[in-house]
């Protein structure tokens, strides 16, 4: 018997308890005496709902997907409303109805005043935000996955997430150009945010050309395009996806080039002194990753740069949105993985870069950004 490790002791802390602190945590006497404390007690009821806010995050999110399927927010867009009129419109009975409509103001994405249902601030910004309403609506893949989250997560289960990203498997993923459209779209819609941030935190001021590989319909190149008059652009994909950028950055030529191709199987273009990857690492396996990396790296002359933005793990620090979220996802996804910066920095290290700053992050749940240089 005292071979064996405690309740909760890891394989290398074979024979060690629980800290102090989390013995502490874990009395009765403790959260009685916290209730008697004013300081303790207001620590330890934001804790109680903290917890409680992970235990129904499930039901609040599927409240809000029901919001946007019934399309309520969209609704109240054009102005207030009643119970019965939303109900007539939704086909939900009146006393179901109040409950989700109940479920919408707690969430702060609704309100009521005086019999009449609003739209709050929050509730617009979602209707106005890109790609936010198109995300929700395409989780119900990702909830259907995660329906049994235990065998999800023992690898015992086949997500159908991954087949809705079947192009990281190589150029032959690609073949079906509705299935690319989809992920095109999906994409782009939400690019807008992802571009902002990326370019308050990276100048290409000094830049003279800039290839965005992976660059799908075109969304980032458009960004840059717009605040960069003067910058030669390319666009390097997939033959089934380029096609959508050909609309999107026609404003921007004779300056941009598009090149379709994968970077799984041909060589980078070269020519560009600055080479972006836009949420691209985070789809593939370590392999490709380090394969693309390389490839970057030769396409580069000395001094040129890489741009590396994507959502990153907290690494150390876990964050609730990457860490959470996007590694889920993209464990669902069967092909990539959530990376922290240090994780990507010594990636890049191995490709030959020697020089990596860490931009940092404006909003981690939208993205986080790495430069590299060339020697």
């Amino acid at each position: 018997m005292a071979d064996l490790p405690l309740v909760g002791a890891g394989s290398s802390q074979r024979g060690r308890g629980p800290s102090l602190f989390t013995r502490i945590a874990m009395s009765p006497r403790f959260h009685a005496l916290c209730e008697r404390i004013p300081g303790l007690r207001h620590i330890a009821r934001s804790e109680g709902r903290a917890l409680f806010d992970v235990v129904s995050g499930f039901v609040q999110s599927q409240a809000l997907f029901a919001l946007v399927e019934l399309r309520i927010l969209h609704r109240l867009a054009d102005g207030p409303a009643d119970l019965a009129a939303l109900g007539l419109q939704s086909g939900i009975p009146a006393d179901r109805l109040r409950i989700l409509l109940q479920a919408g103001a707690a969430l702060k994405l609704l309100r009521e005043k005086a019999g009449l249902w609003h739209l709050t601030t929050r509730g617009a910004a979602f209707l106005t935000v890109p790609g936010l309403e198109a995300m929700v609506r395409h989780h119900d893949v990702l909830y259907r996955d995660l329906r049994d989250p235990v065998a999800f997560f023992r690898g015992e289960t086949t997500p159908e997430l991954a087949g809705f990203w079947p192009y990281v498997f190589g150029a032959g993923g690609a073949a079906d150009p509705q299935l690319a459209q989809r992920y095109s779209q999906l994409m782009a819609d939400s690019q807008g945010l992802v571009a902002a941030d990326t370019l308050r935190l990276v100048s290409l001021r000094d830049v003279g050309h800039l290839m965005d590989v992976g660059g799908g319909t075109g969304a980032f190149l458009a960004a840059v395009g717009r605040a960069y008059p003067d910058l030669r652009m390319t666009l390097f994909d997939l033959p089934a996806v380029v096609p959508g950028a050909t609309e999107r950055l026609s404003p921007f030529v004779p300056r941009v080039a598009i090149c379709p191709g994968s970077f799984r199987d041909d060589p980078l273009p070269r020519g560009a002194d600055t080479i972006s990857l836009i949420r691209v690492l985070y789809d593939h396996a370590d392999s490709t990753v380090t394969a693309l990396l390389r490839a970057c790296h030769d396409a580069l002359p000395p001094g040129g740069r890489l741009v590396i933005s994507e959502p990153m793990s907290g690494g150390a620090h876990p964050d609730a949105a990457t860490d959470v979220y996007f590694s889920v996802y993209t464990l669902a996804m069967q092909t990539g993985r959530t990376r922290s910066a240090q994780e990507i920095t010594t990636m890049l290290r191995g490709a030959g870069f020697e020089t990596v700053q860490n931009k940092g992050s404006l909003r981690p749940f939208v993205t986080s950004c790495l430069c590299a240089t060339r020697s």
